[in-house]
């Protein structure tokens, strides 16, 4: 059976992803639950560094202007991190990446999608204490991606003009 993907339709384009459910049951399971029950739409990517990556999720970030926005998780908490010995992949260019605070097991609503190759950030990476696994890779709309990573940004590295996530679709095969 395949993957699911989602669909992300945004104020300057859509793009799509595949989702690692196979390899990334909990955090894929916790994504597609949050975007079935509409928690992702009408936020906005609130930090964007261009050759880094675009990040988004953050219920805060409502308001794009927000001085929290960076800060929330999901209204279920947290969740446990997933790092499978067989599935260590890459924060490569378009992959989808849980952020989460540095301590173990505090992802949630939030990720990022890589724009460059951050392998430091692997979680089987040891030149970094960071650790953040890879659960799905853009299939279509990369440069929708690039469009975002590339917008104007103010202190923060907050977009200027806001860019928003209308609504994300999760298609199961």
């Amino acid at each position: 059976m395949a993957n699911p993907t989602a669909t992300f339709e945004t104020t300057l384009g859509s793009f799509t992803a595949d989702l690692y459910l196979d390899k990334m049951p909990v955090t894929v399971g916790n994504f597609i639950a949050l975007a079935k029950s509409g928690f992702y739409d009408g936020l906005h990517f609130h930090r964007v560094i261009n050759n880094f990556m675009i990040q988004f999720g953050c219920p805060f970030s409502r308001d794009p202007n927000s001085s929290r926005a960076g800060t929330g998780g999901p209204p279920h908490g947290t969740i446990k991190d997933e790092f499978p010995a067989d599935a260590k992949m890459s924060n490569e260019p378009g992959t989808l990446s849980m952020a989460n605070t540095g301590r173990p097991d505090s992802g949630g609503s939030q990720f990022f999608i890589n724009t460059v190759h951050n392998s430091y950030l692997d979680w089987f990476d040891k030149r970094s204490p960071s650790k953040h696994p890879v659960f799905g890779r853009i299939t279509t709309g990369m440069d929708v991606v690039k469009k975002i990573e590339t917008t104007r940004t103010a202190s923060g590295d907050r977009p200027v003009t806001p860019i928003q996530v209308i609504s994300i679709t999760i298609n199961e095969a």
